[in-house]
């Protein structure tokens, strides 16, 4: 593959073809924020956080699955990219609890994000959901990266046991048919609970002892569920 030169932020650089735009930011050190991407994954483009302007064109593009171009010209933290910032993250507060999600709140603070900007929003408020020995499901915190999805899939387990459902402000995670997870593939590898960055999955042993609870009692209640559930069957 050949190379090619651009700019970014005034800094000439030279890359390879088919590297994105946050890959070449980040061999000169250029912070570009992400929220929805993953290293590991492939770039789901969905937060829209790590929006960046091309010169010329005028427009706002995701530095995460944007390649580069030969002579193009971005700009990672213009005012124009740092209020479309500032507004996805006032929109994600008003419907999502980000109370668990540090970064996020970090972000909030560097853009100066009002949370108070869209108080009358309608929110996100769904039940937490209890349904196995290993870990909760709390989507009022989930803010539809989709990471979960990638990793259960076929980014790394391919067990596919939780997928996208519903649409627009509706749209949710859930189980196909919204089964309770003992009822799905799940393979209860942890690899959907690692890869989310709200606490929107959370090993249940640390919700318990973050609340002081006896993880003893943890384990009893894990052993009556599996009996129950075996008397079901």
């Amino acid at each position: 593959m050949s190379d090619l030169t651009l700019t970014i932020n005034g800094q000439s650089i030279t890359v390879t073809q088919g590297k994105t735009i946050l890959q070449a930011a980040a061999q000169i050190d250029k912070s570009i924020p992400t929220i929805c991407y993953h290293p590991h994954f492939t770039a789901p483009s969905l937060c829209r956080i790590c929006v960046v302007e091309v010169e010329k064109s005028r427009v706002l593009v995701q530095a995460c699955s944007r390649e580069c171009e030969q002579g193009m010209v971005v700009q990672t933290d213009s005012p124009r990219v740092r209020q479309a910032r500032k507004m996805i993250l006032e929109l994600l507060n008003s419907a999502v609890d980000l109370s668990a999600a540090p970064e996020i709140q970090q972000l909030m603070q560097e853009y100066g994000a009002d949370v108070a900007r869209f108080a009358e929003a309608k929110r996100r408020e769904i039940p937490l959901k209890d349904d196995n020995p290993f870990y909760l499901r709390d989507y009022s915190k989930c803010i539809m990266c989709w990471r979960c999805v990638q990793a259960c899939g076929e980014e790394v387990q391919w067990t596919f046991a939780i997928t996208k459902a519903g649409r627009g402000f509706d749209a949710h995670i859930s189980t196909f048919f919204e089964k309770p997870i003992p009822e799905s593939t799940c393979v209860y590898c942890g690899n959907c609970v690692q890869a989310c960055p709200t606490d929107a999955l959370k090993a249940k042993r640390e919700f318990w002892i973050e609340r002081g609870r006896d993880v003893s009692e943890l384990v009893r209640h894990s052993r009556l569920e599996k009996r129950n559930r075996r008397s079901e069957k």
